[in-house]
């Protein structure tokens, strides 16, 4: 007898079935804007440490370079896929949003905290417990310390951008009426003192939280409807571009707006000011984007595909790097292969890089596959794929996407 539930392959008709039903559970209200924009920004630093982060095998070591050190001429490639600003714009939205909610339904802070911050730090448990025992079990196999340590710091590098988004995120009632305008002013000052006076370099890591609140500032200001007309976006665009290649072209600041393995100043690490005003380029390009992005989104394969990404936002942050490792040792059994395992000096490795993208892809997809329960709870009710951001929407049946 045939087996009338075994699995069948999707095929163009069931995939556009299945995205229309994604569409027709959204509720009309929903801004999709808000979805695309933390979309873009996951996908973004995904694929910028994929295109700058090298695994070069050296005897029987694993070290880390950038193609950036050897071709400074790539700096661009960062410019396009360092979108940590756009995520903290789209992370300060929806939490002032989100805290106005909870306010207007009587839920008390603490609750409506616990549950933002089980959602961001529940996949965590699983990447730290995995990497814990691989790491100690490499080291029981005779495996050399140094590449040990450069393993564990790629896969574990992702946490320090949680660390500050739940700060971030616990301190948004004193943080939802500040204005963007006070922690720019510490980033400069910081970065005057440091650079311009030859102030300690540990005065920089004060950045480390201002500069991220700028971003995070602007997205309540959006929350407030102070940033709805299209004039905002470009005063920031604008004002932030400009002042970005001033303090490239003039000031001395790198153009890479990544860290550089050996490089004597990092824009990222921690934020300099250069980082924080290219952030606010970034910023004002995404609200110059939201308008054009609702018409796009309208097509039910396009905010299907939104959807999907939404789902394992931060499975797929936290994993990313952990695919790009095992994809590079798994490929050692073959030998030194080239844009895998080889200097990142030539055009020659950067085209064999794209070459391994979508492999870096497959290997996510199996660990979004194995750990993405831990980011979406164990809930045995019927999956939902979307929630809406606004209040009332929180009676109303729908997939759920936000962070």
């Amino acid at each position: 007898m045939r087996d009338r539930t075994a699995w069948k392959a999707p095929t163009p008709s069931r995939l556009r079935t299945a995205a229309h039903r994604v569409a027709a559970a959204t509720q009309a209200e929903r801004d999709r804007a808000v979805d695309a924009l933390r979309a873009f920004a996951i996908l973004g630093v995904v694929l910028g440490h994929w295109l700058v982060t090298a695994l070069v095998a050296d005897g029987g070591a694993l070290r880390t370079a950038s193609p950036l050190r050897f071709m400074p001429w790539l700096a661009p490639v960062s410019w396009v896929f360092q979108t940590l600003a756009v995520f903290f714009l789209v992370g300060g939205h929806v939490a002032t949003k989100g805290l106005a909610s909870a306010r207007a339904r009587g839920a008390p802070y603490g609750q409506w905290l616990r549950a933002r911050l089980d959602r961001l730090f529940r996949p965590v448990a699983a990447l730290v417990t995995l990497w814990t025992v691989a790491a100690c079990s490499l080291l029981a196999a005779g495996a050399d310390t140094g590449t040990v340590h450069t393993l564990v710091k790629l896969a574990l590098s992702p946490l320090w951008f949680l660390l500050v988004f739940a700060a971030l995120t616990a301190a948004t009632p004193l943080l939802s009426r500040l204005n963007p305008l006070w922690p720019l002013a510490v980033v400069l000052h910081v970065d005057l003192i440091r650079f311009g006076l030859g102030g300690p370099a540990w005065l920089g890591w004060l950045n480390l939280p201002a500069g991220w609140l700028v971003p995070y500032t602007l997205g309540a200001a959006w929350t407030r409807g102070e940033l709805d007309g299209r004039r905002a976006g470009r005063v920031l665009l604008a004002g932030g571009a400009a002042a970005t290649a001033g303090l490239v072209a003039w000031a001395g600041y790198p153009a890479s707006m990544v860290g550089v393995p050996g490089a004597p100043v990092s824009n990222l690490d921690p934020p300099t000011l250069a980082a924080v005003t290219f952030g606010l380029a970034q910023c004002g390009l995404a609200l110059l984007l939201r308008a054009p992005l609702r018409r796009a989104l309208r097509r039910p394969s396009v905010w299907a595909a939104v959807a999907l990404v939404n789902l394992a936002a931060l499975t797929i942050f936290l994993w990313h790097q952990t695919a790009l490792m095992a994809t590079t040792a798994t490929g050692l059994f073959a030998g030194r292969l080239p844009g895998l395992h080889t200097l990142p000096d030539d055009l020659g490795w950067a085209a064999a890089r794209l070459a391994w993208l979508p492999v870096f892809a497959l290997a996510l997809t199996v660990c979004a596959a194995a750990f993405r329960v831990l980011e979406q709870g164990r809930d045995r009710r019927p999956p939902r794929l979307v929630r809406s951001h606004r209040p009332e929407a929180a009676r109303t049946p729908g997939p759920r996407v936000d962070a």
